[in-house]
């Protein structure tokens, strides 16, 4: 048996959805530009450089939203799917996960972009099962703002990936075969935990980082 676990933004995705919705709130009139783009871009800063508070940023992310209706929120999921989305999701990605399905691995979509913002976006690759940052929530099932057990960041996926195996009563040994596609070296521990990881679409640090251990690289969007 195989295992395929995909990372999403940069790497299924030619874009960066949790940035993207960020722009999004802006485009609804939900968040004040001038303020949430730089916040927004000081917590981008802190994710390239390795360094973000995961915490801190869920709790801005959401602030947007949060508070909205239910059917507001579902309204504007639906729309970022269709305007933001749907024109990224590319043919080469599409095929790339299809391949692993079709071979019988056994696949997943991680990624630390909360689950909110990406649950229709596994749906769209056709992948059920998603690991993402989930939200906590109130008694009245309200989003707080914070986070709903290990973040699936860093090595939070990691821990993730390995309770949703032994949920199912699987563990890294069960596989032959793990491969991990990501962008990102702040995924470098999933990687690492992968036999056959696979930069994608490879960030400058991560590309350092895969000609020091000769792993591969693909570019899925040239």
């Amino acid at each position: 048996m195989n295992l395929t676990l995909f990372d999403l933004d940069n790497t299924l995705l030619p874009i960066d959805s949790d940035h993207a919705f960020g722009e999004f709130m802006i485009t609804l009139g939900w968040a004040d530009a001038d303020a949430f783009r730089q916040r927004n871009g000081e917590f981008y800063a802190q994710y390239q450089a390795e360094a973000l508070d995961v915490v801190a940023y869920v709790a801005f992310a959401t602030s947007p939203w949060r508070e909205r209706s239910p059917a507001e929120q579902a309204q504007a999921s639906r729309r970022f799917m269709a305007e933001v989305v749907q024109p990224h999701i590319k043919p080469a990605a599409l095929a790339l996960v299809q391949r692993h399905q079709q071979a019988g691995d056994a696949t997943a979509l991680v990624t630390a972009t909360n689950a909110f913002v990406t649950a229709p976006i596994a749906q769209a690759f056709g992948l059920r099962d998603l690991l993402a940052t989930e939200l906590a929530r109130d008694a009245t099932g309200a989003v707080t703002g914070a986070i709903e057990g290990v973040p699936c960041f860093r090595e939070g996926k990691i821990t993730r990936v390995e309770q949703w195996l032994w949920a199912r009563g699987l563990q890294r040994s069960s596989f032959e075969r793990i491969t991990v596609y990501s962008d990102s070296s702040n995924d470098l521990p999933l990687l690492e935990w992968a036999t056959h990881p696979v930069a994608t679409n490879p960030g400058a640090a991560l590309v350092r980082a895969a000609r020091e251990r000769g792993w591969p690289i693909l570019n899925l969007f040239e």
